[in-house]
């Protein structure tokens, strides 16, 4: 070999000063999870583990074969014809028969009915929703199953897609000549080809699969078993090159799998489908042994095994021990063909092991027999070396010694006092200081720090706590030392760089000392070379110098840096064109990556074994390319290794050389019995029924399985841990499996190896977890890592279903107190606040009643005026005595009410009346006078209307007898006045003046007067000399609780009369105007009784107007909001709504408080599964129907009036209108007086609804307290209606009494854990109790438990999420009392996104005391930390500023909550420091709700609906979703449409109905922005505003300047 003059290279100075870093490969965007915040929060909803059809869609698959298009289609076809039920219809009005549609006093009622649009509207869209998702559902094709496949992981996808962009697509046809002899070799025996790197083994491959599969196809012809071949490589890269060649030159079906598909989690069937489907497999040896292993493919199933990378083989050959040998008949076993560079890959005795692998695979090793025209074929780099001078001996620099003086016993320092003394001999004192710097970086230190305080834990005397915390200490000065530490600049100057270094520098500037397109590759061994030689001649190398480093995935030592997969396809995309010329690479890129072609290959530390030669030299193919060794002057041993990898070469060669064409595999000398004898010696488990073979190699793997599949939450790695003793100069291992393992632990049997002593436990565990049944009999755990199908299925209620319920319509409290003759009365004064309002004086009147009623609040009416005002309820505590005279005076004006207000006549009995009726003086109501009970009636009109049945007429009376006075027709109950006074000049047989109200008969005015029919008034004979009375009609308004509308005002009420037809009542006209409201009065009265009534039976104390609005249900779709409400009942106050989003809110707090309290060794994973059976919708609705709270639901208003566009509800309303009459008493006369029995009220509730109600009722149980800030009322209805073990407290105070302390929050704190609280209080003013509890809220799950013995955040996690939302909402609610729901809720979730909480903690700085064991995490953070920061300076003072910055990881918002919920159990469950930590870090981003309006608009559903109502006026619009039918083994998918005026316009899928209507209401938005009002409604035939006819007016003028499109 020539060798390089070193003194040639001195003409070259070396780069001096600090240069610009280079980047080592492109930057890597990490890929991060999103957040679960509703329902279970959004990562808590979605199953964990991966389906068997989405567990190959890593990277794309294929799609069923033809002969699954058939059932496919007919899969599709069936239940497209099923797709939707009836459910979402509108239930027809209940049929009470016989029921009346009004009472006498309303039979001439002018006012009628308008048609019900909204309702009649949906049934439309309904049936077109329905029409249009069958049809779209038969035309679902295979292809868009395979595009919402290939969506399902982007991150893992895109790697996937770089690597396909890559790889060569050139079918070979014309293979050399010695690639065809090994063909032919290969067909008739088991060959082992050894062949240069670059020679073409795969093409080899390639002719013997053609072959194999030829015969296979024929084979299958003639009716024999299925087979398949295996194409098995090293390492998941090589799947993907390998699988991209085949794929380009076989003309049969292949896929490839390997380990992060996650076919580990596959079934037998999953791997059945793929075998029926291909006929080739790539993938690595680990897959093809787990499918031999779990019997889902035997070995007689294989007709090829192809072995890449062959040499390989002594180390894992776990298939052709376990399963190829164990194949007694030779010809069930598969062929075999390996592919090598060289079978030697350790230095050994190269003959011996060429014959020990021949053994072992059954094959024989071959390779060309003219090695001449294979030289010929592959061009080979011109090899020299470079000498570099005499390195100095390992020492350690000055900065190395200041710190081994000080840390030099530190344990967890060890490795860096190592790499360091290392590194100065061999690259120089800058590389051997900047080890300090890289491992004593801010995350690496903590790493040492960790890994300290693991071994301190793990010993097994324990040591005073305090001997920890002093070298933590010790640690953290360290660390302070080298980040204040001023490292001077690399120089060529002294001893700055090893001669090794300089050697390198030189060389590669006079390569690239201009722009070329060389390339270049520098091998190292250690991983931490690599990386210091990239920082180094990032500084002191040329312009033209593009570096980058490729070493291995796995974790390193310290220091060191985690590389994925991804980044080093990346950087060997970019090496590939150009963007990088330079890779200081591992042994990572001499096999198993596939590396370009190179230049120049530099080994800078050379290679161990002759694999390692060969294959680095095959990487520098171009024509003139170098291979460079560098050696150590008079280094012996640097010579000795190229002298042996020359021999070694050689003597391969030769024994190659030397085979005999026809030798025998029986020939070798070598004992395949030997080679396998340990092996064989160990035990076996055979699974009788499936043949699933486990073993000491295979156990490991099934445990891990098992484990993994044990149930948790998404971020947490379970592990099993193997705890190793000595006895007897044996090791013994010990596995312990996780707590929830039904199998805790497991010993094995005594071995003089480690390695077969931790497999032996691993075996004996397996083998009781099958005899447990906890592994199925493919060695499969029967334990899944999912949530409950039933969290969403069987949880869920139909929204859209109702059932017809009875309705409460009297309380309970009227039939309890009547059947006796009372002898005390309690008053409740009924009086307006205005009662100007009425336009005529009015009295106020008392209700009386056997019992006191509660205090009810004011509620509004709203009178003929226009005005309202609110009524007054003053519940009198003394009992009015009454004796049997008082009583009859009662009784004799309750019924003169009835009669001539209302035209019912009612037996007197007065056992059976539930309440009197009495006048109150006014001017003792205010206050004035006595407030005796007695005092305050007026008994001057009681004993009037007792002595007076009316007041009769003559026609001697006065005329101003006349004036202000109330008149009753005798005939017609619908015909009510209120005298004015007499008119001098009109007489009775005037003619009615035209602006009188309309009557029957109109001839005249005593025509006018008189309503009976026309043969009674043929018979009836009147003066024609009475006076006539001016009157105005009283209109028969009952539903005085809602607005008066434009109609009612417009009607006439001026009338003329003559009084001799008519009865003048004795009642007050003041009176009367009070008995008028008194309906509604009563009416919701007796609401807030019915109510207060269920409160009463589930043991509530809430106020009377918040119960009433949480059973209040105005509309048939009260939930939803901001659509158009149907059947909308007007007049009944406050709905529910805002009630179920408080009480939702609360009631997830408090059964996540109780289920922590109660199971403190539950994880997150159960702590969500529990809650959710907790606080779902069906518990809360079987819990209802139990107690028949629907029977107390408000959901009808009392008058048709409130509902007066409605059809459909007719019957009940009538109904309604008369249900306030008192029940008890017999009607005489009257409509309805022939009724019997008790009246029956059905009224039609979605389940849904039920189940909002009882959210509702414990929002109004908090509200009840709210000024005290009680909530035991809340807790106990949440008690009442959860009905569950999981939450039996009554007071909040009985949460901390359900909690006891874990062991790990009471044990003895860490100076480390003490300082953690000390600083985090720095930021917070709360000082913990307890710091492990602090610590806990900053344990990362990839943080291992036994590291510090203190769980991670998750179960902290869980709480504070529940108690932050709560606050919140607390918030928003009390600050905007007239929001809707869905305005709360879009504003809330910035408050709680993950983007405000991460920024949160930014803020805060709690992510530097987070705890993990995860680079990816710490990149993360610290990418994210940088970009928040400068989003904060920039923002000038806006509090918003978080919104501008990309999504955190999520462990930045998780640790917010874990915080949170750590300072609420520390401080013994005090809620009050919850609000406290909210309005001292939380409210100020807040005060200004509307900055944020943005934010919650973006949500693309609130922004088309806006976009729709607010901009074009539409109203008829809506997003309508419903699952579509899938194949079996396909994920569940849902498709949402969004129609316009009844015409769907856009439509989206996804795998869930709220992403469903995110994706399509996307869509929508892609074709109407931009459009005007006017373009939309003419394009949408939108006619929901009054400007539509003016539409294409301003079209047309719009086409006549711009012009018509063409």
């Amino acid at each position: 070999m020539q060798a390089l003059d070193p003194l040639s290279l001195d003409l070259l100075d070396p780069v001096n000063g600090d240069a610009p870093v280079i980047p080592m490969g492109s930057p890597i965007e990490a890929p991060r999870r999103g957040r679960e915040d509703t329902t279970l929060n959004e990562h808590k909803s979605a199953a964990i583990v991966k389906h068997s059809a989405l567990g190959s869609n890593f990277f794309a698959q294929e799609m069923p074969s033809p002969d699954g298009d058939v059932a496919l289609t007919q899969t599709l076809n069936t239940l497209s014809k099923t797709l939707l039920t009836d459910d979402d219809t509108e239930p027809p009005a209940e049929d009470l028969e016989g029921h009346s549609n009004a009472s006498d006093s309303e039979d001439n009622e002018d006012v009628g009915s308008k048609p019900h649009g909204v309702t009649e509207r949906r049934r439309v869209q309904n049936a077109k929703f329905k029409s249009w998702l069958s049809k779209r559902a038969e035309n679902v094709t295979k292809e868009e199953i395979r595009a919402a496949f290939a969506n399902a992981n982007d991150e893992e996808l895109s790697v996937r897609k770089l690597i396909s962009k890559q790889e060569s697509t050139v079918i070979i046809t014309d293979p050399r000549g010695y690639q065809v002899e090994l063909f032919e070799k290969a067909k008739k025996q088991n060959i082992i080809a050894v062949l240069d790197t670059g020679s073409g083994k795969t093409l080899i491959a390639v002719l013997l699969l053609r072959y194999m599969l030829d015969q296979e196809l024929e084979d299958r012809a003639v009716g024999k078993r299925r087979r398949i071949a295996f194409f098995l490589v090293d390492c998941v890269t090589l799947v993907f090159q390998q699988f991209a060649v085949l794929e380009c030159n076989l003309d049969q079906k292949i896929d490839r799998f390997c380990g992060d598909m996650g076919c580990d989690l596959w079934k037998k069937e999953e791997w059945e489908k793929h075998f029926k489907e291909n006929m080739v497999i790539v993938c690595t040896a680990e897959v093809l042994y787990n499918c031999l292993m779990h019997s889902f493919i035997t070995i007689d199933q294989i007709t090829l095994l192809i072995f890449d990378e062959a040499h390989h083989a002594k180390k894992n050959h776990a298939i052709i021990k376990d399963f190829y040998w164990a194949e007694n008949e030779p010809t069930k076993r598969p062929k075999i063909f390996g592919m090598t560079a060289s079978p030697v890959d350790a230095r050994v005795d190269v003959v011996q092991a060429a014959k020990e692998l021949e053994t072992l695979l059954h094959s024989q090793i071959a390779t060309t027999s003219d090695l001449s025209l294979l030289r010929m074929s592959i061009s080979r780099p011109d090899e020299s070396i470079a000498e570099y001078g005499t390195l100095l001996p390992a020492y350690e620099t000055s900065f190395c010694a200041e710190m081994k003086s000080k840390f030099g016993d530190v344990e967890g320092l060890s490795k860096l006092f190592q790499f360091a003394r290392e590194a100065s001999s061999q690259l120089g004192e800058w590389c051997a200081d900047q080890i300090w710097s890289f491992g004593l970086a801010d995350e690496e230190a903590r790493k040492i720090e960790r890994k300290v305080e693991r071994l301190f834990l793990a010993e097994k005397e324990a040591s005073p706590i305090e001997v920890l915390d002093a070298e933590i200490a010790r640690l953290r000065e360290a660390m302070s030392i080298v980040s204040n530490h001023n490292f001077v600049p690399p120089t060529t100057s002294g001893n700055s760089l090893s001669l090794k270094v300089l050697l390198l520098q030189r060389y590669l500037q006079l390569v690239f000392e201009k722009p070329s397109d060389a390339k270049c590759i520098i091998f190292v061994k250690r991983r931490y070379t690599a990386r210091l030689l990239g920082e180094l001649f990032a500084r002191i190398g040329t312009p033209h110098l593009r570096l980058g480093i490729l070493i291995g995935t796995r974790a390193g030592e310290a220091g060191d840096v985690k590389v994925t997969f991804r980044q080093q396809v990346i950087t060997l995309i970019k090496f590939r064109r150009g963007d990088l010329n330079c890779l200081f690479a591992t042994s990572i890129a001499e096999e198993g990556l596939d590396i370009p072609d190179c230049n120049l290959i530099v080994r800078f530390d050379l290679y161990g074994t002759l694999i390692q030669y060969v294959q680095s030299r095959g990487r520098a193919r171009h024509i003139n390319s170098k291979y460079i060794h560098m050696i150590e002057a008079g280094n012996k041993t640097h010579i000795q290794a190229i002298k042996d990898v020359r021999s070694g070469e050689e003597v391969m060669r030769r024994f190659c050389e030397a085979l005999p064409a026809d030798r025998l595999l029986q020939g070798n000398d070598c004992s395949l019995e030997g080679a396998l004898s340990k092996v064989w010696s160990l035990r076996t488990y055979t699974e009788p029924s499936t043949g699933a073979k486990l073993t000491y190699g295979s156990s490991l793997p099934v445990l891990a399985h098992f484990v993994g599949c044990l149930p948790h939450d998404n971020e947490t790695i379970l592990q099993a841990a193997y705890i190793m003793t000595i006895e007897n100069k044996q090791y013994i291992c010990e596995v312990i499996l996780p707590e929830n393992s039904p199998i805790r632990s497991a010993i094995g049997k005594p071995s003089a190896r480690k390695a077969i002593a931790k497999r032996s436990a691993a075996f004996e565990a397996c083998v009781l977890l099958r005899k447990g049944g906890y592994l199925d009999a493919h060695l499969l755990p029967t334990y899944h890592k999912q949530l409950p199908a039933m969290r969403n299925a069987l949880l869920a209620l139909n929204m859209k279903k109702s059932n017809a319920c009875d309705m409460r319509i009297k309380p309970d409290l009227w039939e309890r107190t009547r059947g006796t003759i009372p002898q005390v009365l309690y008053l409740t004064i009924l009086e307006l606040e205005s009662p100007e309002g009425l336009d005529r004086p009015c009295q106020p009147l008392a209700l009386l009643t056997r019992t006191r009623l509660p205090a009810f609040p004011p509620f509004l009416l709203h009178l003929n005026s226009g005005r309202s005002s609110q009524v007054l309820c003053t519940s009198i505590a003394d009992g009015l005595e009454v004796t049997s005279t008082s009583l009859d005076k009662l009784t004799s004006f309750t019924l003169r009410i009835f009669k001539d207000i209302f035209a019912k006549l009612y037996e007197v009995d007065p056992a059976r009346m539930s309440y009197w009726l009495a006048p109150v003086i006014r001017s003792r109501c205010a206050g004035k006078g006595s407030r005796l009970p007695d005092a305050l009636l007026d008994w001057a009109i009681l004993d009037l209307i007792q002595s007076h049945e009316e007041l009769p007429w003559t026609i001697d009376i006065p005329h101003s007898q006349l004036a202000d006075k109330f008149l009753v027709d005798r005939w017609d109950g619908g015909r009510r006045f209120f005298s004015v006074g007499v008119v001098p000049g009109m007489h009775a047989l005037d003619p009615v003046p035209s602006n009188c109200a309309p009557g029957k008969h109109m001839l005249n005015i005593l025509d006018y007067s008189v309503s009976l029919f026309a043969k009674s008034r043929a018979r009836a004979i009147w003066r024609h000399d009475q006076p006539v009375v001016q009157a105005h009609r009283i209109l028969h308004r009952r539903n005085w609780l809602d607005e008066i509308d434009g109609k009612e005002k417009e009607q006439k009420t001026l009338a003329f009369v003559c009084p001799e037809p008519l009865r003048i009542s004795a009642l007050p006209t003041s009176v009367t105007a009070m008995g008028y409201i008194f309906p509604a009065i009563i009416s919701r009265l007796e609401s807030y009784l019915i109510v207060l009534e269920a409160c009463r039976m589930l043991h509530l104390d809430v106020k009377p107007h918040l119960a009433l609005e949480a059973f209040t249900k105005d509309s048939d779709n009260t939930e939803d909001h901001r659509e158009d409400q149907i059947q909308y009942q007007r007049g009944m106050g406050k709905n529910y709504e805002r009630l179920e989003f408080l009480g939702d809110c609360f009631l997830k707090m408090a059964t996540s408080i109780s289920l922590f309290s109660q199971n403190p060794d539950n994880d997150e994973f159960e702590y969500h599964v529990k809650r959710m059976l907790l606080i779902c919708n069906k518990n809360l609705y079987s819990t209802a129907v139990k107690l028949r709270l629907y029977e107390y639901i408000r959901s009808k208003s009392f008058s048709r009036f409130a509902s007066r566009a409605l059809h459909s509800q007719g019957k009940s309303n009538k109904m309604l209108r008369r249900t306030w009459y008192p029940e008890g008493l017999k009607l005489l006369e009257g409509k309805g007086h022939k009724k019997t029995g008790k009246e029956v009220l059905k009224h039609h509730l979605g389940d849904k609804t039920i189940a909002d109600v009882c959210e509702a009722l414990i929002g109004a149980a908090l509200l009840s307290y709210d000024d005290t800030r009680n909530m035991d009322m809340a807790v106990k209805a949440v008690t009442a209606l959860v009905a569950s073990p999981d939450h039996d407290v009554s007071r909040w105070d009985d949460y901390y009494k359900l909690y006891k302390k874990p062991t790990y929050q009471l044990a003895q704190a860490s100076a480390s854990q003490l300082d953690l609280a000390a600083k985090v209080e720095q930021k917070h003013d709360y000082s913990f109790k307890y710091p492990r509890l602090l610590r806990s809220a900053f344990v990362h799950p990839s943080y291992p438990f036994s590291w510090e013995k203190v769980p991670c955040y998750q179960r902290l996690e869980f709480l504070g999420d529940s108690l932050l939302d709560m606050a919140c909402i607390n918030f928003l609610f009390c600050r905007y009392p007239e929001r809707d729901p869905q305005w709360l809720t879009e504003h809330k979730m910035a408050m709680v996104s993950n983007k405000f909480l991460g920024a949160l903690c930014a803020k805060l700085g709690f992510h530097k005391h987070l705890r993990y064991n995860s680079p990816l995490i710490e990149c993360q953070i610290r990418d994210y930390v940088t970009d928040i920061a400068e989003a904060e300076q920039e923002a000038n003072g806006a509090r918003d500023y978080w919104t501008t910055v990309k999504n955190p990881p999520k462990c930045l918002p998780d640790v917010v909550e874990a915080y949170i919920g750590a300072v609420f159990v520390d401080s013994e469950f005090n809620y009050l420091e919850v609000e406290r930590f909210f309005k001292m870090h939380i409210e100020w981003f807040f005060e200004d709700m509307g900055i944020y309006d943005t934010f919650a608009n973006n949500h693309p559903t609130t922004y088309l609906s806006n976009l729709l109502t607010l901009t074009f006026g539409c109203t008829n619009y809506r997003i309508m979703a419903n699952e579509l039918p899938s194949i079996e083994g396909s994920p569940i998918r849902v498709i949402a449409a969004v129609m316009i005026h009844n015409e769907i316009i856009a439509d989206g899928t996804a795998a869930s109905g709220k992403y469903a209507k995110v994706k399509a209401s996307s869509n929508a938005l892609e074709l109407l922005k931009g459009l005007a009002p006017f373009e939309f409604r003419m394009q949408y035939h939108c006619d929901c505003t009054k400007a539509t006819s003016e539409d294409e007016v301003v079209g047309n003028k719009i086409e006549e300047v711009v012009g018509s499109a063409i």
